[in-house]
């Protein structure tokens, strides 16, 4: 009897104690008023006044919420005790069940928040600007599980609630009033919040925590260590978000699946569609029974932005196309090269010219025009470079096509909708008021905010690498079964992804061991990823849309290029985990594009990489040196139908193994060419043209090259173009029109090889025109600008020659000058 007497006595004292807790009422992110004495609000004001980094301040203005968010779980927590004290008594306010219930997970997310807390704080008041604290938050984020069975629990827990409070007089006064303690040093003691308003709490406090991580991220540098920790909270807390429908909130209309479940967005992103024969850019939204197409719309400045469905798919009614399908379906006209190469070129300038306002402290509006435009070719660079296609059809009518730049996009949504479509699901129709408040729900629930374009990006964010980067793939393990295997890489370049290098195939084994090692240029990239294929041989597999077998994609995986991690000298070996079960190891390394493009002076006369070439054909007694010839001969026997020929990156060990025996002028050199992959030795021609000691086109010519290509009159530029291949050595003459001609002859397999004359001159023209380095310290400024606009003009003038009828050396050397300026 004294204990229940006891427990019901504490009971009535959480009822009546005014000074237990205290409760400061605030939002999240919303300014603390003049009155509050929170010391951390003071700091914020405080430091503010000072200029000290914002990285500061917004941990200061956290740590203040979080303190109220504790004292918030505190509250709800109060009762807890004298409720299951009262339980095991004749008097009973609840059941145990019933206390289980309503206070479902609350004392796990009070202790990992409290933690949290507890080792922020002292970061926060003993300020150092590299003081590190981004474990913390990644550490909270992989805590979040425990949000999700929260989630779950909420309505029912609710429910719970309201009938306990209506057949019990004592915990609906409990549960009316609960005290709640304001920040430490406040005026205010306390305030009272229902029990219902406390139980919302814990879902707020997760949105809101993704948005600090936004500004965290936005005002820490890209080098301080910080950075990868907060970008994989942030990665972690969106994935949860999305998996956590916002319709739990009791004042929302509940949008639910025909069978009663609560619908979840499972995945979203921006999508190019092929819509009446024009490209439009898309948000697409994957839930857990429907995939919806939608399109934001514009409104005035101030409002509420929202989505309008432009269509939706039941996922019981979705198919995929087979390839004979896709065969009768229109084809899609891909965007002419040169056109994407100006839209590049033009963003490149503007890009230039926007650093230069800033450094010079330009006016904001010169800066927001610049920007906007730069928006716009970004924009139309986004629509028009998409390539491969991703069908959809609904069994019940339309057939959708989506163009996407790369085959890991394709698979990673295909893979997704099949994954949902494994479950029981049901067909329906969308109500014209459902399919109002699922659209609605989509701008709050999407994980992707931004069009993937740098306009986009903050001032601070990494602009990505330039350079090469050393990759070896060395070998993979988890398939289940043998087969003919292979990797191909991917890098992204202006906001999408490019496939650079492609191992051999590994022929029926489940375990490939192909330690190859590739050289990937980057232009700004930022992530790295593998493709892993099952090789198909079967000719009547061919994808009609861009003619090329199907291959079956057996895993994929991406790591981020972290500049700090990869700007090593020394080999970082890592391993991509795909599909939860199949590894790939590979090890990189970066070279900077300053240390990489330095050409050296010629030291040596054996041999033939790194010489002159005036040496090497004199030596040789030839015209064009016999590395060249050789080569492109066998290029042209074998490989002028290989597709991305140039543009994939042979293995690294073969071209040195190429590269030592043409220097040794081995008599094995034709026995070993035919053997060789032909990426290998398109990879060797290239690279004997990268390490001539003096560009191809030379030193002394290349700023009038820049000049004359940049000319706008068709007259002049002929004249002047023409003029300057007359002014070259004769080998370097012979040797450059020998390599236009079969340059031109591999474009004109472009329907095969997908490689088109520009696609040609992005490989080619830097490797042909760049300057050595004395040269490129007078024209290229920082690492950014190096394939800014000395390259996109250096890619210009090979083009303009490929593009250019016949020229021959004789025809070129008879015709007299037009002016005698010499250059």
């Amino acid at each position: 009897m004294e204990e229940e007497e006891e427990a019901i006595g504490l009971l009535d004292k959480v009822l009546e104690d005014e000074d237990v807790f205290l409760l400061e009422e605030c939002e999240l992110g919303t300014p603390a008023s003049p009155g509050s004495g929170s010391p951390f609000l003071v700091a914020v004001k405080v430091e503010a006044g000072k200029g000290l980094e914002m990285r500061k301040l917004v941990l200061s203005g956290f740590l203040a919420s979080e303190e109220i968010y504790i004292n918030q779980l505190e509250a709800l927590l109060l009762p807890m005790k004298p409720l299951k004290a009262t339980a095991t008594t004749s008097q009973p306010v609840l059941t145990i069940q019933q206390i289980e219930t309503i206070f479902y997970k609350i004392q796990d997310i009070y202790e990992i928040h409290k933690e949290f807390y507890d080792s922020l704080c002292p970061k926060v008041q003993q300020w150092d600007s590299q003081v590190t604290m981004g474990h913390l938050f990644q550490k909270l984020a992989s805590q979040l599980g425990v949000y999700k069975a929260f989630v779950d629990n909420y309505k029912v827990a609710l429910e719970t609630a309201e009938k306990c409070s209506q057949s019990n007089n004592q915990f609906q006064k409990i549960s009316e009033e609960l005290k709640v303690k304001g920040p430490k040093d406040s005026k205010d003691s306390h305030t009272s919040v229902t029990m219902e308003a406390l139980l919302y709490k814990p879902i707020d406090r997760v949105t809101r925590s993704t948005l600090v991580l936004h500004d965290l991220l936005k005002h820490t540098p890209v080098d301080h260590p910080d950075y990868p920790l907060l970008q994989d909270a942030l990665r972690i807390s969106q994935n949860f978000l999305s998996s956590i429908n916002e319709d739990i909130d009791p004042r929302r209309t509940a949008v639910t699946t025909p069978k009663g479940e609560t619908r979840q967005l499972v995945k979203d992103g921006f999508l190019v569609e092929v819509s009446e024969s024009s490209r439009k850019l898309r948000h697409v939204f994957l839930f857990t029974d429907v995939l919806l197409c939608a399109k934001l719309k514009k409104t005035s400045a101030g409002k509420h932005q929202q989505y309008d469905c432009k269509w939706y798919i039941p996922l019981a009614d979705l198919v995929f196309p087979s390839p004979e399908e896709s065969e009768a379906s229109p084809q899609v006209q891909p965007f002419p090269d040169h056109e994407l190469e100006d839209m590049k070129m033009k963003i490149s300038t503007l890009k230039s010219e926007i650093q230069k306002e800033k450094a010079n402290k330009g006016q904001s509006r010169a800066i927001e025009r610049l920007k906007k435009k730069m928006f716009e070719n970004e924009f139309l660079l986004l629509l028009n470079s998409p390539t491969i296609p991703f069908r959809i059809h609904n069994r019940n009518g339309k057939s959708y096509l989506f163009l996407l730049s790369s085959d890991y996009e394709r698979s990673e949504w295909r893979e997704a909708i099949q994954k949902l479509q494994k479950k029981d699901l049901q067909a329906f129709v969308l109500s014209s008021v459902e399919l109002q408040v699922l659209t609605g729900s989509c701008f709050k629930l999407r994980t992707v905010h931004n069009i993937p374009v740098t306009s986009n990006k903050d001032d601070d964010e990494s602009p990505g690498l330039y350079g090469f980067l050393h990759v070896i793939v060395h070998s993979a393990k988890g398939f289940k079964q043998s087969a003919n295997l292979y990797c191909t890489l991917e890098v992204d370049s202006f906001g999408y992804f490019v496939s650079k290098a492609k191992t051999r195939v590994f022929r029926d084994t489940a375990e490939p061991k192909w330690d190859e090692e590739f050289e990937i240029e980057l232009e700004g990239s930022q992530s790295l990823r593998i493709l892993c294929y099952e090789k198909c041989y079967d000719k009547s597999k061919v994808n009609k849309d861009n003619n090329e077998i199907v291959d079956k994609i057996m895993g994929k995986g991406q790591i981020q290029l972290d500049p700090q991690t990869v700007e090593t000298k020394n080999w970082h070996t890592d391993v991509i985990e795909m599909n939860g079960q199949i590894k790939v190891e590979f090890s990189m390394k970066f070279t900077s594009r300053d240390m990489s493009l330095k050409r050296t002076p010629s030291k040596k006369q054996t041999g033939v990489f790194g010489v002159k070439i005036s040496v090497v054909t004199k030596r040789e007694r030839s015209k064009v040196p016999y590395i060249v010839r050789q080569c492109v001969e066998e290029v042209e026997k074998r490989g002028i139908e290989e597709v991305g020929i140039y543009r994939i990156s042979g293995v690294a060990t073969d071209i040195q193994a190429l590269k030592a025996v043409f220097d040794a002028n081995n008599k094995d050199i034709l026995l070993m060419l035919s053997d060789m992959d032909i990426n290998a030795i398109a990879g060797t021609l290239k690279l004997y043209f990268r390490e001539l000691p003096e560009p191809l086109l030379t030193d002394r010519l290349y700023p009038a090259f820049m000049e004359g290509i940049a000319l706008s009159d068709p007259a002049a530029k002929e004249n002047c173009m023409m003029h300057l291949l007359r002014s070259l050595p004769d080998p370097n003459l012979i040797t450059f029109l020998f390599l236009l001609e079969h340059l031109k002859r591999v474009a004109d397999k472009e329907p095969v090889n997908k490689m088109s004359l520009h696609n040609l001159a992005t490989v080619f023209g830097p490797t042909l025109l760049r300057p050595s380095e004395v040269e490129s310290k007078a024209h290229l400024t920082s690492a950014a600008d190096i394939w800014s606009h000395d390259v996109m003009a250096q890619v210009q003038v090979l083009l303009y020659y490929l593009q250019h009828p016949p020229i021959s050396f004789a025809e070129l050397k008879r015709n007299t000058l037009y002016f005698s300026t010499d250059v």
